[in-house]
């Protein structure tokens, strides 16, 4: 018996996306992405989070500060230019460098621990 992997792809501007079914790390999902030829989300314009607010589950997107405490960037090595931190985000509370896309109706970002699990968000520009 062959186990088929259930996909949600979205579709927006040049990118398509894949939400993840399962949950893992942030590095977990990022090597999930890479090994499907994309990487984790980088959000590049106020219409592509707008978009994104339709998500109905917390995921994780390509944004870190992984390398430099308190210098966001993103998985393509872009500086973190557009910003939807949630209310006294990023609070780097005890380590805290990957971002997740939250709970609230706007999807608003959220530094989280690295090796907490949720589902994340790849994305393929054509």
């Amino acid at each position: 018996m062959m186990m088929v992997e259930k996909k949600t792809v979205l579709i927006f501007n040049h990118s398509c996306y894949l939400l993840s079914e399962r949950s893992g790390s942030w590095d977990a999902a990022r090597m999930d992405c890479r090994n499907r030829g994309a990487d984790l989300l980088v959000i590049n314009s106020p219409e592509e989070q707008k978009f994104l607010s339709t998500i109905t589950t917390e995921v994780w997107i390509g944004l870190n500060d992984k390398e430099q405490e308190g210098t966001w960037r993103w998985v393509d090595g872009t500086p973190q230019i557009l910003m939807n931190w949630g209310r006294d985000q990023p609070d780097n509370g005890g380590e805290e460098d990957c971002v997740h896309l939250g709970g609230d109706k706007q999807k608003s970002w959220n530094d989280l621990w690295c090796s907490s699990s949720h589902q994340w968000i790849c994305e393929k520009v054509s």
